[in-house]
């Protein structure tokens, strides 16, 4: 397989191609690619297979689709998944196709509780080529593809091991006796002369393959193991107790890094065989024959390791396929509890939204009620302004009328009454005296002058409650009048005194 989503030109550079860019992310982005139906779901079948770590069943099987018009115009269909499609923050109706554009943003499900934003939110983009690849999301055909391959190369890294160890140690002392026949060649080598810096030059050609195996065996049967933990346990992560398939895969790890620590000191003890096989001294027949014993029980154990990882390979297996059965089993029980619990939730929301109507109705009563009251209420206060301003003015007509005085046509300062029971201010009836002895109305007499105290201060209360101008004219008066007072008590002494 190419890569995910590579264009059918040749030449990708340059090339502009529209996908879903996934928001606050730098990876698993969708292609979306010209001429192409892109489906998206947690299911198999679909384009993009989104596993939702956080909720299960937050993306449906197949959740939505994606596909060009005649035009070459980008729409989006809810394929009725159960938490639905959301576009620029609107949901969309199920089996309708809806225009997408640059710049729009897309929302798979609806975000849990105590979170703001959806778990799978993307914004439609159009991008270069160059700019995409590194970010692009694999398609769920090339996981299955990659998964599978993963899983045949461990079997056949395991194969390659055991097939090295099945010789057994009569067929690798042959091979070693054969090499060390010929005792007269000298063994060169460049730099230090020494023969462990080119062991494959002397070696049989199944021992110099050993090295290229344990290699292969490292890069394929030690990566394997991990990459399918990962794939065949992600569905286990809410589970706290350690599975059995775990604590084997656990055990498969560490017998492989003793095969391969095995196959090292294997190789190592050849190559000393051999270097010492090729020295001419016989002081070394004892050595060669031990260090050819110590050779043939490393060989035993590493076929017996062989033999026993093979069968942990195969129980790993069937411990895999049981928990995947199980792990179906598990889905198919929380998808009803998950029925159940929507379909219990829905009843509560749909009792909630009748209370809340009833709620509602009671509401509206009450606030009708009230705003009946405001109105009489405000009818009632409409009523005694109205009382009060009459009432004040007639006070106004009373205090212009009955308390004003009639020389000087201004309320009663210090009032005094007559004999003849008329009242005037004593400023001003003290003036006409100066020039007539007699009533300005009633024309009497006048022979005695009395101060009411009881005018002044129904006057005064009277002005307090009226405007500020009238407040301020009447101290006014007040003032001028104790000043002209003052001056005609001052012009009356020194005529007293003349006379």
């Amino acid at each position: 397989m190419g890569d995910p989503g590579s264009p059918d030109s040749g030449d990708p550079a340059g090339v502009r191609s529209w996908c879903l860019r996934r928001v606050g992310m730098d990876a698993e982005w969708l292609l979306l690619e010209a001429g192409c139906e892109v489906s998206i779901g947690r299911g198999f079948g679909v384009t993009y297979q989104l596993l939702s770590k956080v909720c299960p069943l937050m993306i449906s099987r197949n959740h939505c689709v994606l596909k060009q018009n005649p035009e070459g115009q980008w729409t989006i269909m809810d394929n009725k998944s159960l938490n639905g499609v959301w576009l620029n923050k609107e949901r969309i109706e199920p089996l309708k196709f809806y225009f997408i554009h640059k710049g729009d943003h897309v929302q798979l499900g609806v975000p849990l509780q105590n979170k703001e934003h959806a778990e799978y939110e993307y914004e439609v983009t159009e991008e270069e080529w160059e700019r995409m690849f590194p970010y692009l999301a694999p398609k769920s055909n090339q996981m299955m593809e990659k998964n599978k391959s993963l899983r045949t190369k461990r079997k056949s890294s395991t194969d390659e091991v055991e097939g090295l160890g099945c010789e057994g140690p009569s067929c690798l002392k042959s091979k070693i006796s054969k090499v060390s026949c010929e005792p007269e060649q000298p063994v060169k080598s460049p730099g230090n002369g020494r023969v462990a810096n080119q062991p494959s030059e002397y070696l049989d050609p199944g021992l110099a393959s050993l090295e290229a195996n344990e290699k292969t065996t490292r890069a394929r049967t030690y990566r394997g193991p991990p990459k399918v933990k990962k794939f065949r346990f992600k569905k286990q992560k809410a589970s706290a107790k350690p599975s059995a398939s775990q604590s084997s895969l656990e055990l498969f790890k560490v017998t492989m890094s003793r095969i391969v620590k095995l196959k090292r000191q294997l190789q190592e003890k050849q190559v000393a065989v051999i270097n010492v096989k090729k020295q001419t001294r016989k002081d070394n027949a004892k050595k060669i024959v031990k260090m050819e014993q110590e050779l043939q029980d490393l060989q035993s154990q590493l076929c017996t390791e062989q033999a026993q990882q093979q069968a942990r390979v195969e129980q790993l297996e069937k411990t895999f396929q049981e928990e995947e059965k199980h792990l179906q089993g598990l889905e198919k029980e929380q998808v009803e509890d998950l029925k159940q619990q929507l379909a219990q939730a829905l009843q509560e929301h749909q009792a909630l939204m009748e209370e809340l109507n009833r709620s509602r109705k009671d509401f509206e009563t009450i606030i009708q009620e009230k705003n009946k009251e405001l109105e009489q209420t405000k009818e009632e206060k409409e009523k005694v302004q109205a009382q009060k301003e009459e009432v004040l003015s007639h006070m106004s007509d009373v205090l212009e009328n009955e308390l004003q005085c009639i020389i000087c046509s201004e309320y009663f300062i210090e009032a005094v009454t007559l004999n003849c029971a008329h009242s005037f201010c004593s400023y001003c009836i003290s003036e006409w005296m100066k020039r007539k002895i007699e009533c300005p109305i009633c024309r009497k007499n006048i022979k005695s002058k009395t101060h009411s105290l009881v005018l002044d201060n129904c006057i005064d209360k009277m002005v307090d409650k009226l405007g500020s101008e009238v407040k301020e004219r009447r101290t006014v008066l007040i003032r001028e009048r104790k000043v002209l007072g003052r001056r005609s008590k001052a012009l009356r002494a020194p005529a007293k005194r003349v006379s």
